[in-house]
């Protein structure tokens, strides 16, 4: 897809995104969506177009460091609750519990028995997010595994993305065949009719990203809201005395 013809489907997705958040402040909804996939799939990149021409107020993300000691002592879901809506709100979680069933799986990071009772009670807890008045969407990203490898050497080359680039992440071309198991077990475990997994293939960036906006807003039933605008005023005239401009004396440069 070229970049013009995205850019002109996007806009008028964002225009649909726009209409979905002054729906979500008006009737007070709640509304969970869960990123997960393999790395390098473009998680960031489809939340960063979601989030780009809408309020932070309303649309927020969320993207959890590894957790503190802290955090480890507590119950394992219990800082993602932490992050849940309140009314008015959609947040964007930018991988989340599932944590458990891949990296922490795969890496060893969490004991057979964390790992067994996640899977066992995860279905139920997503259960009482639905009843409890939530909307809650899951989206998994996948990537092939030599468009995998791609974007990675990619990132390495290009010093702009060198930021998105860590150990943990890398290992994942080595350890592929360990995670597709992850994911395949997760999704077994936890693709249920009440919350299902939306798939999204994502060699192509920019059709993946359409496609998965597109299906965020016709899986969520709003409508659209009269705005009332305000207008913009005649400026009062300008008092007696009072000079032009700004008396700072340090104006930064105009190289461009």
């Amino acid at each position: 897809m070229k970049r013009q013809d995205f850019e002109d489907e996007l806009r008028q997705l964002q225009v649909e995104l726009v209409r979905l958040q002054n729906w979500v402040k008006a009737t007070g909804a709640r509304i969970i969506v869960i990123f997960e996939g393999r790395d390098t799939a473009g998680k960031g990149g489809v939340i960063s177009r979601i989030t780009q021409r809408v309020s932070p107020r309303v649309f927020r993300h969320v993207a959890l460091p590894a957790p503190t000691e802290r955090e480890k002592s507590q119950l394992y879901i219990q800082r993602y609750i932490a992050h849940f809506p309140a009314a008015g709100e959609i947040v964007l979680f930018d991988r989340s519990w599932y944590n458990r069933a891949g990296v922490e799986r795969v890496m060893g990071f969490c004991t057979d028995d964390e790992y067994e009772r996640f899977m066992r009670l995860v279905p139920s807890f997503e259960k009482e997010i639905v009843d409890n008045g939530i909307i809650l969407l899951k989206y998994f990203l996948d990537v092939s595994q030599d468009e995998q490898r791609k974007r990675f050497a990619d990132r390495i080359e290009d010093p702009i993305k060198h930021w998105k680039l860590s150990p943990m992440d890398t290992e994942s071309v080595r350890r592929w065949w360990d995670y597709t198991l992850a994911y395949q077990d997760m999704m077994e475990a936890t693709d249920t009719p009440a919350n299902p997994w939306f798939i999204v293939p994502s060699d192509d960036k920019r059709r993946a990203r359409l496609n998965l906006i597109a299906h965020l807003l016709n899986a969520i039933p709003y409508k659209k809201i009269k705005v009332d605008l305000p207008k913009v005023p005649k400026a009062e005239p300008k008092p007696k005395g009072v000079k032009d401009g700004l008396p700072a004396s340090h104006i930064v440069q105009a190289p461009y």
